[in-house]
């Protein structure tokens, strides 16, 4: 091949991959936290340039970048390497164009990065790996506490609300969040995008003259072999609630010693005069 070809080829490639990239798109998160020994979700959408397909017309294949034989994911569980058999899958409709992977039992060694590559069965052209927009992964070793919310100061008699919430990257398992004191937990799981997603449990209690310095404590317990539970402890104090005695006393005793100076003055004028 001489010089003026190889240049006709490179400038054929960069215009074509152009337009490829026009008509085969991929949407994923370039960089994702993952919980060592829990899970977690590469969010991923793509589309492609022919008719819309089922899903089991798309082959979906995710690969180390680099090396796209060096496969994590393939419905053909015997191409995927050794380290990764058994622990992906996709979640989500490929005939949607959601090609989300679940990786779990998370190693401190699954750091990527790893690219999505789609091929159409009812085609032998119609196939691309998206080796521009792949994912790393970086890897947290250790869990973070979970946010507690509440007032240090509640009326005794009247509802407490108390709220505790953690950010995680595995929504196939959210993890659970404890109390340590009895009520009404009501749990919630939310989506606050780019991968991310907030677990939070809500507990009304009514508080009494005995819970009066003494503290409340929110565990949480992610998926997976993820080493110790972390808490959160909020030290609370419990305004007694006012009754009939807490007003009659301090009136009784008022009205006492007003009554008392009184007999005291009248007594002193009285010798006086």
């Amino acid at each position: 091949m001489d010089v003026r070809a190889g240049i006709f080829l490179y400038w054929l490639h960069i215009i074509c991959a152009g337009v490829f990239a026009d008509v085969w798109k991929v949407r994923v998160e370039s960089e994702m936290k993952a919980l060592v020994s829990s899970c977690v979700v590469l969010p991923c959408s793509f589309k492609y340039p022919v008719q819309e397909q089922p899903s089991d017309r798309i082959r979906a294949i995710w690969h180390m970048k680099g090396n796209r034989d060096d496969i994590i994911f393939h419905k053909d569980s015997t191409r995927v390497k050794d380290s990764f058999k058994g622990r992906t899958k996709l979640i989500g409709s490929l005939g949607g164009f959601n090609c989300s992977l679940e990786i779990d039992k998370v190693k401190n060694h699954d750091n990527g990065p790893y690219c999505f590559r789609v091929e159409l069965e009812t085609s032998q052209k119609d196939k691309y790996s998206f080796v521009e927009n792949c994912v790393s992964i970086k890897m947290i070793e250790q869990a973070s506490k979970p946010e507690l919310q509440a007032e240090q100061s509640v009326q005794e008699g009247e509802p407490a609300v108390f709220k505790c919430s953690v950010r995680h990257t595995c929504p196939s398992y959210q993890p659970t969040l404890t109390w340590s004191h009895a009520g009404k937990a009501v749990m919630s799981y939310k989506d606050i995008s780019h991968g991310n997603w907030e677990a939070e449990s809500v507990l009304t209690f009514i508080p009494q003259k005995e819970d009066d310095h003494s503290s409340i404590t929110c565990t949480v317990k992610h998926h997976g072999n993820v080493e110790g539970e972390m808490t959160a402890t909020h030290l609370i104090f419990v305004k007694e609630r006012a009754t009939l005695s807490h007003i009659l006393i301090p009136s009784i005793s008022g009205l006492g010693a007003a009554l008392l100076v009184g007999l005291l003055c009248f007594f002193i004028v009285k010798r006086y005069k």
